[in-house]
């Protein structure tokens, strides 16, 4: 064995690459095609059946040419998740579920994700109009054609926007809002405007390339019927759609959004007083602790007037929060009292309320963790 004999193996190695890299062009030419005949079908941007489809088969192939478990679906997960950003996003035409006349309005619009769906609207065929705190003057005339208002404003300035945009409703006209407070704002857009309800959550920040499986929530509060198919517009442009109530919403959001927000606020503001050399910190992480870090860093990336809004949102947010210090508090003391059985019936205790859910996570997060390493230099 020679050093001449490994190049030349390298070089076929190499050449299989470029054959690889081929390959993947010709198959990213197919997708856009693809795209756009489901745009003359009317067919949503993404399917899951067709998703399922994929991995399944490039799985069986894989199996049959004794490659290692998992390896095609890893790499297929990245090739189906750029061919969403290339064939959908902002730059990307759909089919217009609204099929009679009709323009969209956005009070906010020129907001992070105002931009975003106007971006989306105007791509499916709809006229957009948008304006902000200055652009009051013009609304009469913006709503005059209007089909769908969405109002996209800070949460504690929401209702009076409402209030204030509701004289000049007409009582066919859709009003949504954007909040991730749904309760008062619903009740708000049901007592000052006497059409179509629909409140809205999009759970997703504004820097996603593309609503391809991002979760939007509906809060359908008055004549579901008539706001039908804007549910329908946010699926074809591949957004999955969870329908609930305001009161449903509002608990699970406390959980998900007030509680977590804070617990990484807090966690960050601690790090910042205990730990200056953040540096030292990441050079000795862990794979899992640098994902960790990496979700605190996250936050604290963003404005911090969001999470404010968030996180103070309401007083059963304050009452969440509180209990959760509170209990804090009392597992503090099984530390200093060294109770380890104590200790052990609480974690056993909740890994029975996690179930199957703590093995998929384990399972899952592993996969993840290994893709965090070696992105690692």
């Amino acid at each position: 064995m020679s050093f001449k004999q490994l190049e030349q193996v390298r070089a076929k190695i190499d050449e299989v690459d470029k054959n690889l890299v081929e390959l993947l062009k010709k198959r990213q030419d197919l997708v856009v095609e693809a795209a756009s005949l489901k745009k003359d079908l009317d067919v949503s941007a993404y399917s899951h059946e067709r998703q399922t489809y994929v991995l399944s088969h490039v799985e069986e192939i894989a199996r049959s040419q004794q490659l290692p478990q998992g390896l095609l679906s890893d790499i297929m997960k990245r090739v189906l998740r750029e061919s969403y950003k290339l064939c959908s996003g902002t730059d990307f035409n759909y089919p217009r579920c609204l099929k009679e006349s009709g323009d969209v309005v956005i009070v906010g619009g020129n907001g992070g994700m105002g931009r975003i769906f106007a971006s989306y609207f105007e791509n499916s065929g709809y006229k957009v109009f948008s304006f902000g705190h200055r652009g009051w003057d013009k609304a009469p005339e913006y709503l005059k054609t209007a089909k769908i208002v969405i109002v996209s404003v800070p949460i504690d300035i929401t209702i009076d926007v409402i209030k204030r945009l509701s004289p000049m409703l007409k009582s066919d006209q859709i009003l949504c809002d954007f909040t991730s407070v749904k309760g008062p704002i619903v009740e708000a857009m049901m007592q000052y405007h006497k059409g179509p309800v629909l409140g809205l959550h999009p759970m997703f920040g504004p820097d996603v390339k593309s609503l391809v499986k991002q979760v939007v929530v509906t809060v359908p509060e008055r004549d579901e019927k008539a706001s039908q198919f804007l549910v329908e517009q946010l699926r074809i442009w591949g957004a999955t759609i969870c329908k609930c109530s305001a009161k449903e919403h509002d608990e699970a959001m406390s959980i998900i959004q007030a509680l977590r927000h804070f617990s990484t606020y807090s966690y960050g503001t601690f790090l910042q007083k205990i730990a200056p050399k953040l540096q030292k910190l990441k050079d000795l992480s862990s794979p899992i602790y640098r994902l960790e870090l990496m979700m605190v860093g996250r936050l604290f990336a963003q404005d911090p007037r969001l999470y404010a809004d968030i996180i103070m949102s309401s007083e059963a947010n304050y009452e969440l929060i509180k209990s959760f210090v509170e209990s804090v508090t009392k597992e503090l003391e099984v530390i200093k009292n060294k109770d380890t059985d104590k200790f052990t019936q609480e974690f056993l205790k909740t890994r029975d309320y996690f179930g199957e859910f703590a093995n998929e996570a384990f399972v899952e997060s592993g996969r993840i963790l290994a893709k965090l390493q070696d992105e690692r230099e």
